[in-house]
């Protein structure tokens, strides 16, 4: 069973992923900042992380980078799933080492089509 990392700030946000990836087969882990990200992937490091980038500790571009420059962190496939709509944003997400970007809010299609885009579905 392929395993996501759902990391953003709002609980509300992590269950509706949640319970879309679950539907999709996924095993799902939570984290609320990019802090607690690195510190479960320290440990075990997941196929796919979905991350948003606003959050207090550790926003998304500083875990994106810090995740890829770890010994095992250019293995999960990391969706940058955020509001900012911005080309700029996306360039630079993609340059950070985000596989593929999805805007928020967002519907199971568009999940489907961004795991079909990094290989996981």
């Amino acid at each position: 069973m392929k395993t996501c990392l759902i990391v953003d700030d709002s609980k509300v946000a992590r269950t509706v992923a949640r319970l879309m990836l679950e539907m999709m087969g996924f095993h799902v882990e939570e984290a609320a900042d990019g802090a607690e990200a690195l510190a479960h992937c320290d440990k075990v490091m997941p196929d796919m992380v979905l991350l948003d980038n606003n959050m207090p500790v550790m926003d998304g571009m500083a875990f994106l980078s810090a995740l890829r420059a770890t010994k095992a962190g250019q293995k999960p496939r990391v969706i940058f799933c955020t509001g900012e709509h911005a080309a700029s944003f996306t360039k630079a997400a993609v340059k950070a080492g985000a596989d593929a970007y999805m805007c928020k809010p967002f519907d199971r299609a568009a999940l489907a089509a961004a795991l079909q885009d990094v290989s996981l579905r």
